[in-house]
């Protein structure tokens, strides 16, 4: 398969690429085959009524997450990224930043230290700048936000009207940008990005 990469993508080394597990030709099938198995996992995790409030707050859960979302199409699904990107922190640094970014979370929530839905998307962002798997990271984040504001009962998010987001139109642009501007501080893009 031909990999071409538009913007904000993070390009795949060739090991992750041999993960593929289905045989597909296009990106096209690439993405309708991985928002299959997201559907899917959508509708497990929103479902699961064992689900407790704090379980959100894991590692293993943010794991199984991601399994459970990419799990049929690729075979280091729900596993850290084990290479540095275009994008994220060191891959030496993914465990530390993740366990601080859960602490605060925590810590923001206890506190009420923003609504939920403010909350949930500021974790987005923060997910989505440590980059804790070679692929779908955006969509993983995405999901874990809608969790939370399912799971607290927050605002829920529209996230411009498509949660997926990987074809390369206006709608990412937005989103893309809103996410450099939440790299240096500035929420308020990504916040009503994720109303609109």
């Amino acid at each position: 398969m031909q990999y071409h990469y538009i913007a904000g993508q993070t390009p795949l080394d060739e090991e992750e690429k041999r993960g593929l597990i289905p045989n597909l030709i296009t990106r096209e099938d690439l993405n309708a085959f991985e928002q299959e198995n997201i559907l899917e996992a959508r509708q497990w995790v929103m479902q699961k009524t064992t689900l407790s409030k704090l379980d959100v707050w894991t590692e293993k859960f943010l794991l199984n997450l991601h399994k459970r979302m990419f799990g049929h199409v690729w075979k280091w699904a729900g596993t850290f990224r084990k290479t540095n990107k275009n994008i994220g922190v060191d891959r030496l640094c993914i465990i530390t930043e993740l366990h601080q970014l859960l602490g605060d979370a925590q810590y923001w929530l206890e506190h009420q230290t923003y609504p939920i839905s403010d909350l949930a998307v500021i974790f987005h962002h923060r997910l989505v700048k440590i980059h804790l798997f070679p692929n779908g990271n955006g969509r993983h984040a995405r999901m874990c936000a809608d969790v939370i504001v399912a799971k607290f009962n927050g605002e829920k998010l529209s996230w411009g009207g498509n949660s997926n987001l990987t074809k390369p139109d206006d709608l990412r642009t937005r989103y893309i940008a809103a996410l450099r501007d939440a790299d240096v501080g500035d929420y308020q893009p990504l916040l009503a990005f994720a109303r609109s």
